[in-house]
């Protein structure tokens, strides 16, 4: 982005921020009780197709989403895989007509996934279950985290995000998740945000949580698929986050709206590579520890 627009980001930034510090919230989005409800029941209803969309493909349909891309597509994506790189997708819309727009919010839809080689769909699993040091695999997307309690495959999960574009952004979440064993080489999960608060002066005295009416609806909802496959040597690990975040007060659309659309691809982007590197660091200590002290060991190419 060239100086000036730099400038002028951070200019509408500023004056939002100002006016929200003023007691501008309510009305800057004028969180009307009606319209919330509306937002949140479009949210639901997409959130629903979301849902029979990836049930039908668990059932018979392609497993990875990159499998239903069209041939060059297809061979262009594995391609990038293979280097290391995450792939994402924007979904805009679902076939069966349901809108990612809402009354009063803005829904984003993105799926993405990674490949890691050599390690096994255990070790992503072991990983991604080991939520107390997601703060140290996250940093710094992910300040703190906790299981707060475990039923064999379902967590209750409390996660800090911490995110910073020109202005910081802290949440206290509370996620529900279950994980799903589909055969020995697959698995997938699903979660939900049950629970979000916006932090006030985190890290001070003066740290509290916002009201649902009184934040500035950076993240109303969100729910997350996993899925992971072991082959090719690896494991591909695919994610779709759909996130609900407030509509752009009026006036500041046409430079506010890209800033912020951007968040939930970068969000999910940088989850996936993290994964990633997470992982191989764990399977490279792991071959570490399990080598013999003497005698040939076998290499692998951690990358």
């Amino acid at each position: 982005m060239a100086p000036a627009a730099d400038r002028r980001v951070a200019w509408a930034f500023a004056a939002l921020t100002t006016l929200l510090c003023l007691g501008g919230a309510e009305r800057l989005f004028a969180a009307i009780p009606e319209l919330r409800e509306r937002t949140l029941r479009g949210f639901r209803d997409y959130v629903a197709s979301v849902d029979q969309r990836n049930q039908t493909s668990l059932k018979g349909g392609d497993f990875l989403w990159v499998d239903d891309l069209p041939a060059d597509a297809k061979t262009a994506a594995y391609a990038k895989l293979k280097q290391g790189e995450v792939v994402m997708q924007r979904v805009t819309q679902i076939n069966d007509g349901t809108s990612s727009q809402v009354p009063g919010g803005m829904i984003h839809d993105w799926r993405g996934i990674v490949f890691i080689p050599v390690v096994k769909l255990d070790q992503v699993l072991e990983l991604l279950q080991d939520y107390n040091n997601h703060a140290k695999y996250y940093s710094p997307d992910v300040e703190s985290a906790r299981i707060e309690s475990r039923d064999g495959d379902h967590f209750r999960v409390f996660m800090r995000f911490r995110r910073h574009k020109i202005v910081t952004v802290v949440l206290n979440t509370e996620q529900d998740i279950t994980y799903y064993r589909d055969s020995s080489t697959r698995a997938h999960s699903r979660s939900t945000a049950i629970r979000i608060r916006e932090v006030e002066n985190s890290g001070t005295p003066e740290e509290r949580e916002k009201s649902p009416i009184a934040d500035n609806g950076f993240l109303w909802q969100m729910e997350t698929w996993w899925r992971m496959e072991e082959r090719d040597g690896g494991v591909y690990v695919q994610n779709e986050a759909v996130t609900l975040t407030r509509d752009i007060p009026t006036g500041l659309g046409w430079l506010v709206e890209p800033f912020v659309t951007s968040i939930p691809k970068e969000t999910l982007e940088f989850t996936l590579g993290a994964t990633r590197r997470a992982v191989l660091a764990m399977a490279k200590s792991q071959a570490i520890t399990a080598a013999p002290s003497f005698g040939r060991s076998t290499t692998h190419r951690w990358n």
